[in-house]
């Protein structure tokens, strides 16, 4: 059986691609005459591992441009994704060993007491590509149109995005409205789960009939609906700012189909029984973003960004970012640091209680990256100008995210806090 990361948290176009872009991709490009009718090409590889193990990934891509002219480009990506490891399936720890049926059906996995349930069949490919052509409408209006395909075995996601820029004061102000739709298949393994429908026990003689009871069909769908509003000033030579408003509208089958919420008889009692989450089946997510870059007379170049989102789940969070560019000639390094922090959306609970379940909850996750946790980046870029035109590259980061405890929320001597997170990413790159 496969799995992915939550889509459902995802941006329109991927991970790796944000219509938040789109305000700096508005400026004026800067494309030297030698440079025109050419090909530029980004080549890099990205390797992301996580602490114990638990999801490692491979992500080879290429992005290449067409500049046709100063203002005119053609841009294509293709980006291929493999995932394996484990994954927290959202129950509880507990002072015995847990068995739990695999969301495909096909056979069960057992944790053991005291550790934190994972699924170790967390493995998926995804293939990626997307298109944008950008050009001029007149020497005061530009606009751009793309769109995106991408695959897995269990999802696909095809979108369309376009932008329309206005240029005010001798192009030293960029005024974007930008926008991108979505529409995404979701058909997991074993088929859709019914929110809160109990987890079928593959050591039972009805369960092939109960696990069918806990289905609701193979596949359904959502449409992400994408709007950006923005502003991006040049204050002098050395000085850019960019301010930007974005609303994110989803529609549809939110829910993680592969996490599960642990059933207790009383607070910090008894495991009873596991009930697949359920989540609302729209969201509206809000954000402002601020980012001002600075080059100082040695050619450093500071980068401060703050980005503030709250949506109708009750998340809010906060995203602060540093990053410092020292410019060494041929040569550059980039360290930044990255803070994030988030608080639990409305209904969010690490377990369930069995009083709540027989008075009819609706909805609830234990997916802790709902919940509330802090996280840090701390990364350092180094670059080196290998001839004109040409630039090798690699980043190396290293990522913390720090939960909450579940120390009155777990069985009887499980003694587990929530599961925290240790990562690093490498990437290594080539310009040419």
């Amino acid at each position: 059986m496969t799995k992915k990361l939550d889509k459902n948290k995802a941006p329109l176009g991927s991970t790796l691609a944000a219509i938040g872009c789109a305000l700096l991709q508005g400026l004026p490009n800067q494309v030297q005459a030698g440079e025109l009718e050419k090909w530029d090409v980004d080549a890099a590889v990205l390797v992301y591992s996580e602490s114990d193990s638990r999801v490692q990934a491979a992500e080879p891509a290429v992005s290449a441009t067409r500049n046709f002219d100063s203002e005119t480009k053609l841009n294509i990506k293709l980006v291929l994704d493999t995932l394996t490891g484990a994954s927290p399936n959202g129950a509880l720890p507990s002072d015995q060993p847990q068995t739990f049926t695999r969301p495909s059906g096909n056979g069960s996995y057992t944790t053991d007491a005291g550790e934190i349930p994972l699924d170790d069949t967390f493995r998926d490919t995804r293939v990626a590509a997307s298109a944008d052509w950008s050009a001029p409408v007149n020497r005061s209006w530009a606009y751009s149109v793309g769109g995106h395909f991408s695959s897995e075995h269990d999802y696909l996601s095809l979108g369309t995005n376009a932008s329309l820029s206005r240029y005010l004061n001798q192009k030293n102000t960029t005024l974007t409205l930008a926008g991108g739709l979505s529409l995404d298949t979701i058909s997991p393994e074993g088929g859709l789960p019914v929110g809160l429908s109990p987890m079928a026990d593959k050591g039972a003689a009805s369960f092939s009939s109960d696990f069918a009871a806990s289905r609701s069909g193979s596949e359904d769908d959502k449409q992400v609906t994408d709007l950006l509003l923005g502003v991006t000033q040049v204050i002098n030579r050395r000085t850019l700012m960019q301010f930007n408003y974005s609303l994110n509208l989803a529609d549809g089958y939110l829910t993680d189909p592969y996490k599960l919420v642990s059933v207790l008889d009383q607070p910090g009692g008894t495991t009873q029984e596991y009930r697949y989450e359920s989540r609302p089946d729209s969201r509206i997510k809000q954000a402002l973003f601020g980012q001002v870059k600075y080059q100082l007379g040695s050619g450093d170049v500071a980068d401060l960004s703050y980005r503030y989102q709250l949506d109708d789940w009750g998340l809010n969070s906060h995203t602060l970012e540093f990053k410092y560019r020292w410019d060494l000639g041929r040569h550059y390094l980039e360290p930044q640091v990255r803070w994030y922090t988030q608080s639990a959306v409305d209904f969010y609970q690490p377990y369930a209680l069995e009083s709540q379940v027989n008075a009819g909850l609706d909805e609830v996750t234990a997916d802790y990256r709902l919940g509330d946790f802090d996280a840090w980046t701390l990364g350092i870029r180094y670059g080196y100008q290998v001839t004109e035109g040409q630039e090798a590259y690699t980043r190396l980061s290293l990522y913390q995210q720090t939960t909450g405890d579940f120390s009155s929320a777990t069985t009887p001597a499980s003694g587990n806090d929530l599961p925290d997170t240790t990562a690093i990413m490498w990437i290594l790159g080539y310009k040419f």
